[in-house]
């Protein structure tokens, strides 16, 4: 049995900025990860880093309109190289950043509870137990893989993980679930140069905005060419040859149909990774969707342990990752002040091309919530900066309380969505009035002064 001060479950931006911070106070911490191609957690190798990556990638070739596909092919081919070089360099520099550290001992296997305060690591050649009054899950989640008929096994079906694998453009692809992962894909192949056809099982496209913005992102994309199909309930996906046939249904009509593709992207959400923690010898206690549940503090129903990052639900982004170290830091080594509840309200960017970013309510939330409301739309077309881009498609959009002036939420489908929608967010978090972002002095030119007209 080896003992430690701390043991973090999970290599993320969560686990290991805390090991980290143990270690550099003198606590000894192990680390456990399942798997030596995860060392830095999703953002690193499955998630953010890569696909955004990609994306940038996939803005180069939107300019190689006089290409052939084969040539398309090539750089396609190039850009997952290069999203290798990037990943496999970071992973890298995150393994020693820690393993090197005298405090910190890597576990590379599979971790699960034994006990409250025993925790067994399967590697692939024995298995470890360790033991601390202190234990951190930052297992993250994975991909749900829907109960379609052929999927499994199926050489020709991918997740957001497997299809960055993919050496290969597929000439065909489609694309199972309209949400904003599978927005975020179907952009970015479209941009290589597949044919993307997206089945969404839902009446309308993602049903959490406002109708206005959602319809301008459907139009947006649609010029890439990428088809949409609403009410699309699939079916099965066959491997017929070297080709899959996804078989779907109008859930309205009842009217059944036939896509062939090169390739099938599964984009239908992702859940807590928990199956294999056994949680319930450790007493520490699940929501009806798996996701552990903690207090402000990020304490589990077992005081002893702690989760961060995805595993816990609610949003799925690296920087909640961090904020949860900081809780867990100023918790136990500050002042005790910071909690989940502070962070509120949290910005969001969806990188298709442009990005949509928010923060705060939208205009159907406000009224839903009897707000008294002014709403503020721009065009991007209206921006002198989107002009000299040529990027005009696309709009902003505001909600303002009426009877205080502040910004109650904002959503930004522009070029640089993902920069200006975080100075909103600082404008917002310090309370300011409307006014301050209508009034505030920008460069010239640049997508952030649009926040001068926007407001106006």
């Amino acid at each position: 049995m080896n003992a430690f001060d701390v043991i973090i479950i999970g290599f993320g931006k969560g686990g290991k900025t805390l090991a980290a911070e143990f270690a550099k106070r003198g606590r000894k911490v192990a680390i456990v990860e399942r798997s030596d191609k995860m060392y830095g957690g999703t953002c690193i190798n499955i998630g953010c880093i890569p696909t955004k990556t990609l994306v940038h990638q996939a803005k180069i070739a939107s300019g190689m309109e006089d290409s052939t596909f084969e040539e398309r092919s090539a750089f396609y081919r190039n850009a997952i190289a290069v999203k290798e070089s990037v990943t496999s360099a970071l992973r890298g520099k995150n393994y020693h950043n820690l393993a090197d550290h005298p405090n910190v001992t890597v576990y590379t296997g599979v971790g699960s509870f034994v006990s409250a305060d025993v925790v067994s690591v399967r590697t692939s050649t024995e298995e470890i137990w360790l033991t601390s009054k202190q234990i951190i899950i930052n297992t993250g989640a994975e991909t749900i893989i829907p109960p379609i008929e052929g999927v499994a096994d199926n050489s020709l079906v991918y997740t957001s993980t497997s299809i960055m694998e993919l050496t290969d453009l597929p000439r065909r692809l489609v694309i199972v679930g309209g949400g904003y992962i599978g927005l975020e894909f179907a952009s970015m192949y479209a941009s290589f140069g597949s044919q993307v056809t997206v089945l969404e099982s839902y009446p309308e496209l993602i049903a959490r905005e406002d109708r206005d913005i959602a319809a301008s992102v459907k139009e947006t994309l649609e010029k890439k060419g990428i088809v949409f199909r609403m009410n699309a309930k699939v079916q099965s996906v066959k491997h017929v040859e070297n080709r899959a046939v996804v078989v779907f249904s109008d859930s309205q009509t009842d009217e059944v149909f036939e896509l062939e593709a090169d390739a099938v992207l599964l984009a239908t959400g992702r859940r807590p990774n928990t199956k294999d923690l056994n949680l319930k010898v450790a007493g520490v206690e699940t929501d009806a969707r798996g996701a552990i549940i903690v207090d402000e503090y990020l304490k589990t129903t077992n005081p002893n342990i702690r989760a961060v990052g995805d595993v816990k639900g609610g949003l799925q982004f690296t920087y909640i990752s961090l904020d949860d170290y900081r809780i867990i830091r100023e918790d136990l080594f500050g002042d005790k002040e910071r909690k989940t509840s502070d962070r509120n309200p949290v910005a969001y960017s969806v990188f298709i091309d442009p990005p949509l970013a928010r923060i705060g309510l939208n205009e159907d939330e406000a009224r839903k919530q009897n707000l008294d409301v002014i709403i503020k739309k721009l065009p991007v077309m209206a921006i002198p900066r989107a002009k000299t881009l040529g990027e005009t498609d696309g709009l902003l959009k505001a909600v303002i309380d009426k009877n205080t002036g502040k910004i109650v939420g904002c959503m930004l489908f522009a070029p640089d969505a993902s920069e200006v929608i975080n100075i909103v967010a600082m404008a917002m978090k310090t309370g300011q009035d409307y006014t301050f972002l209508r009034d505030f002095i920008f460069t010239h030119p640049s997508m952030s002064e649009a926040l001068n007209d926007l407001f106006s």
